[in-house]
């Protein structure tokens, strides 16, 4: 690291991570890589550090970064803006729903790093305003996302318009079947480093389950946790379209949330995420592709309204709590059928899920106590007990019978029937009948 970035770093961290200490040497020397490490163990700053110092200003674009969501680009863009300025190096975001026509003009002013979403980025490079020709490195981070479906031909076809010299790096928190293809696919000899074992970047984080049985009854859930004191969660959905209900549910309780997901402007996505940052509202709702990667400092929680139908799913999700060693809770709703299915998914993870209960605005694993209208009615009827010791074999039937007296519900009486009108009804029908 250099002397600019170690001064920098020691202000803010005490000490590089696993994965930033692994890969760190490889980079520097050109090599491509491949590190996988749990989420939030600083994988961004493991790029970061060591390829900005090779990096001339002014000769054009010499690193490309490749995100899978926009709130991940310009995150990704940010972190690496705050180290770059120290140095004078330039860096640009290009992303899909924000102004094309000023990205263009960005481009312009020959960025020395872009950071962007793979459909932008080839969309850059087919009209010919990104050019490649100067590239030294291209990470793909979040890894297993990009390269699987059609998101995978893209960044092959990104990966082509750049020179063969180019070093890649390649960064994820889970392992995907196609990590073993990658010499392969790309035409480089690609070291590995594996640290999820040794990083202990993690916090201490509760897995548990709240019951929930509907849509309905998960919402009300989701209001009666944003009444817990400084709890602040992302709520996790498998579809927009429950999304927009539980969000149209919840603002009509005037309940403050943002959301992210769906065709949202760059502008809106955006203002959703500084007012969760600044915690002005306390729920964020989204989906897995939108919360991707998203760095959210000192996060109480994740909720999934739905449950995650893989492994992978699960730890991306929980990966957003918990991180830089802060605790963290991973709430899942659903009723015991679901709570059974999401164990069996998650079983090979060694997560073990506990039952919780919200009761007087706190969340706990206790089961809440008998409630105080039955032991006011077993104090109301206390004399029924001051009976005789040879009497208490019908103790138990006086008292049963005098709680359940006085909790029954009252029968409703019964009005007679107003014969009189029945009469001359019977009357219009036997009169119609004589005709």
């Amino acid at each position: 690291m250099i002397k600019q970035f170690q001064e920098h770093f020691d202000k803010r961290y005490q000490e590089p991570t696993a994965i930033q200490s692994a890969v760190a040497d490889a980079l520097q020397a050109g090599k491509s890589v491949l590190g996988i490490a749990p989420t939030g163990s600083g994988k961004t700053l493991a790029f970061t550090l060591p390829l900005l110092p090779r990096v001339t200003p002014g000769a054009g674009t010499q690193i490309l970064v490749l995100s899978p969501s926009q709130e991940l680009a310009l995150q990704t863009a940010r972190v690496m803006r705050e180290w770059a300025t120290i140095i004078g190096v330039k860096v640009q975001s290009l992303t899909g729903g924000a102004n094309l026509r000023r990205q263009v003009k960005k481009l312009h002013e020959h960025p020395d790093v872009v950071v962007g979403t793979p459909g932008r980025i080839l969309h850059m490079l087919d009209n010919r305003h990104l050019k490649l020709k100067h590239l030294q490195t291209l990470v793909i981070d979040e890894a297993d996302d990009l390269l699987q479906d059609d998101t995978q031909a893209v960044v092959e076809d990104i990966e082509r318009a750049t020179p063969l010299s180019t070093q890649l790096a390649f960064f994820s928190a889970t392992v995907s079947p196609v990590f073993k293809d990658l010499d392969v696919l790309f035409g480089r000899d690609i070291v590995t480093f594996d640290v999820r074992d040794t990083d202990h970047s993690r916090g201490p984080v509760k897995h548990g389950y709240l019951i929930a049985r509907t849509s309905q009854q998960k919402t009300a859930t989701l209001r009666r946790l944003v009444s817990i004191k400084d709890f602040r969660a992302l709520v996790f959905f498998n579809s927009i379209r429950t999304l927009n209900y539980a969000a149209s549910r919840l603002r009509h309780e005037h309940v403050k949330i943002g959301t992210l997901g769906g065709r949202q402007k760059q502008t809106q996505r955006a203002k959703a995420m500084r007012l969760f940052r600044k915690r002005q509202i306390k729920l964020l709702l989204t989906t897995d592709l939108a919360a991707r990667g998203l760095d959210i400092p000192k996060l109480p929680g994740v909720v999934n309204f739905d449950l995650p139908q893989k492994t992978n799913t699960y730890i991306h999700r929980a990966g957003r709590t918990g991180r830089q060693g802060e605790p963290g809770v991973v709430l899942s709703l659903g009723d015991d059928h679901d709570i059974r299915d999401l164990k069996k998914v998650i079983k090979e993870t060694g997560v073990k899920l506990t039952h919780m209960y919200i009761n007087h605005d706190q969340l706990t694993d206790q089961r809440p106590v008998q409630g105080k209208r039955t032991v006011s009615l077993k104090r109301k009827f206390s004399h029924h007990l001051q009976v005789e010791q040879h009497d208490e074999g019908n103790l138990h039937k006086r008292v049963h019978k005098t709680l359940a007296s006085f909790t029954k519900p009252k029968k409703r009486r019964r009005h007679k029937k107003n014969r009189k009108n029945k009469g001359i009804r019977f009357r219009h029908r036997h009169k119609n009948a004589s005709k």
